[in-house]
């Protein structure tokens, strides 16, 4: 892993647990414990996977909220004309669009993480 990668919070967890997982290996603990520790690794990863999962669903739907609210200010659109004076209008009616762009990506963005992610890992 390069060193400057920046890592998601879902890989920082597998990170962590598997460093954990290998110090545990170096210590000389009775099978009973061995496992019992391992079980408990294993559970904090698949809560930390599922917390994930939880937030790309909410941040998908703030960003279908921010585009619903930013339809509702292209509203304009519909009020102004083609021979409109205020040509600046028209460039902050564009600059709304790439909004809309930017939050549909990255609700896509969130959504295709959670289509990725097996609901049994």
């Amino acid at each position: 892993m390069n060193f400057h990668q920046v890592l998601t919070p879902r890989q920082n967890a597998e990170d962590f647990v598997h460093r954990i997982e290998g110090i545990i290996g170096t210590v000389a603990l009775d099978c009973g414990c061995r496992e019992r520790v391992n079980d408990a690794l294993h559970r904090f990863a698949a809560m930390e996977k599922q917390r994930e999962t939880r937030r790309h669903l909410l941040s998908s739907r703030q960003h279908r909220a921010a585009i619903a609210a930013l339809v509702d200010l292209l509203a304009e659109l519909e009020e102004i004309s083609w021979q409109d004076s205020d040509r600046p209008v028209f460039a902050e009616l564009a600059h709304l669009f790439d909004d809309i762009a930017e939050h549909a990506m990255r609700g896509a963005e969130d959504l295709r993480m959670m289509a990725a992610e097996s609901p049994t890992d």
